[in-house]
């Protein structure tokens, strides 16, 4: 990859990278079918059950659900198996089911519920594909221009965003939703041909393959302890729970409330896609002012204000001009929400971690989108918008205690400083628990403060792979503490080599600086004695 030290990071960068240059250009013409197909099938719906707000809202609701059952396994199975043919299966699972429900529709067969089983399952292939795309953009550019090329993501969904409802409703008007769908199904071609050509370097490992359910295992864990991560966490559901009621709303406001035939509604989201196309050039100028939290915070309270004019504008010309700012707001959040997961996680758990994003992004979009709809069937649309738009309004001021500002400056690399101590026989992989023991020599005058510097040591060694953590003082000898690790096996234990972080580096040498005596630590490594113990295969 390109060095960007010899030259000056701009918006631009990242695509001076062919692989991404070329996933790039393929994702635009996919993601432009993949708004093609939203417009059509959201419009679609409402042709079928224009009575039914809740049926409607539920359009979002089966798009979201399958990220929510899914996110997590399809994480982790990214995390442990060749990413490369992940992506050409998933793609091609989207095909097929676009191409199905294109046919189904064409012959007039499509019902309500086919309608909403076919985007269900369409939605089972994109929850599988997002954290496998998502976690191959830090493979194709350095991580210094990770922010550009998060960006330029954004710039693709909104450029698509402009162009392809207008397309659609185009081609609804002229040829029908049939055609849309089938539209769809092509463009995926185009992604599959690029990843097919992508000679991915995958490294190999001494150790044996992660299990699904131990890499899931090991990405809770891994999140349960990693604070920062939490705090992405938290905003994220912040914001999507009270926003989904825009994206949940929006056909049945074009519809019923503005009147609105397909091209009109296509105007409506085509502003909004330029909106956001405006945001990709206002967000990197606004990060070198603001930090992600603020830039999350003011673009938050803008998408509620928006929200809120759009309870009760009626006026069509009004409403693009809200939709351009709903852009601009939509892909300030959503991308400095991405970058900061992306930059609060090391690389090993990295796809783990942002399927459990996706999850509490489409958990919270199910959960808005019920809830929204369901409000807006028994009251009107516009009490709907203005409760979620006041809710966004009041969580923005009692998540800001929540920090992404420090994901940024983390080192996550790993340091690769842990020696390995001398054993006399290697275990099989699957042997175990382990038990690692670290005897440290304290002053026992700095025995508090070394203990409270060891608890932050302690999330580092729970998050990398210990099922057990512990710290002993000897009553015999009060100035000799014993740590121990409990971790599931030997390979797991062996895995814990390449997990440490240049920013755990930082806290491990805080505890050694407490350590007195010329000689380092002494560390032992202890297998659990199974008398029923089967030999290695």
């Amino acid at each position: 990859m390109t060095s960007p030290s010899a030259v000056a990071i701009s918006m631009w960068t990242p695509l001076r990278q062919p692989v991404f240059r070329a996933l790039w250009v393929a994702s635009a013409v996919s993601s432009i079918g993949t708004w093609m197909h939203d417009v059509g099938a959201a419009w679609l719906m409402t042709t079928l059950a224009p009575n039914s707000p809740l049926l409607v809202a539920l359009m979002q609701a089966a798009s979201s659900l399958p990220f929510f059952l899914l996110a997590l396994p399809a994480g982790a199975i990214a995390d442990v198996v060749d990413r490369r043919k992940m992506l050409l299966w998933t793609q091609g699972w989207m095909l097929a089911m676009a191409t199905l429900l294109g046919v189904l529709t064409i012959a007039h067969i499509t019902t309500p519920w086919i309608l909403l089983a076919l985007t269900f399952a369409l939605s089972i292939g994109s929850s599988m594909n997002m954290p496998v795309w998502q976690a191959v953009t830090p493979e194709l550019v350095p991580r210094e221009e990770l922010p550009q090329a998060v960006t330029l993501s954004g710039i693709v969904v909104n450029l698509s965003r402009s162009i392809g409802p207008a397309i659609a409703g185009i081609i609804i008007a002229t040829a029908g939703t049939g055609v849309v769908f089938l539209l769809n199904a092509a463009s995926f071609v185009s992604v599959i041909l690029v990843i097919y050509r992508w000679q991915r370097r995958h490294e190999k490992s001494a150790l044996p393959t992660e299990r699904v359910v131990g890499a899931m295992q090991a990405g809770i864990r891994y999140i349960r302890y990693a604070p920062v991560f939490q705090s992405v966490l938290i905003r994220t559901f912040a914001y999507i729970f009270f926003a989904s009621a825009l994206f949940a709303l929006l056909p049945l406001l074009g519809r019923q409330e503005l009147k609105l035939d397909a091209l009109g509604y296509g105007i409506v989201l085509g502003f909004w896609g330029i909106g956001g196309l405006a945001g990709a050039f206002i967000l990197p100028k606004a990060r070198q002012k603001l930090s992600s939290d603020r830039v999350v915070a003011l673009s938050s309270l803008l998408m509620g204000v928006m929200m809120l004019a759009l309870a009760f504008f009626r006026i069509v010309p009004l409403v693009w001009v809200v939709m351009l700012l709903v852009g601009i707001s939509s892909l300030s959040v959503m991308v400095s929400l991405n970058v900061a997961a992306q930059t609060a996680v090391p690389t090993w758990v990295r796809a783990r971690a942002l399927s459990v994003q996706l999850l509490v992004f489409q958990g919270g979009m199910v959960l808005g989108s019920l809830l929204w709809g369901t409000i807006a069937q028994r009251t009107s649309i516009s009490i709907a918008l203005a409760s979620a738009a006041v809710g966004l309004i009041v969580c923005v001021l009692l998540t800001v205690r929540y920090r992404l500002r420090c994901a940024e400056k983390l080192d996550l690399q790993a340091s690769l400083h842990w020696d390995q101590p001398r054993i006399a026989f290697e275990p099989c992989p699957n042997d175990g628990p382990v038990l690692i023991t670290l005897e440290y020599r304290i002053d026992p005058a700095n025995a508090e403060e070394f203990t409270k510097v060891m608890q932050a040591l302690s999330q580092i060694r729970r998050r990398d792979g210990a099922i057990q953590w512990g710290v002993y003082q000897d009553l015999s000898d009060p100035s000799r503490f014993v740590e121990t690790l409990l971790v599931e096996s030997w390979a797991e234990h062996k895995r814990q080599f390449a997990r440490v972080t240049n920013a755990d580096r930082v806290i491990e040498e805080q505890v050694r600086a407490f350590h007195i005596g010329n000689e380092p630590p002494k560390v032992s490594q202890m297998i659990y004695s199974n008398p029923n113990k089967h030999p290695c295969y």
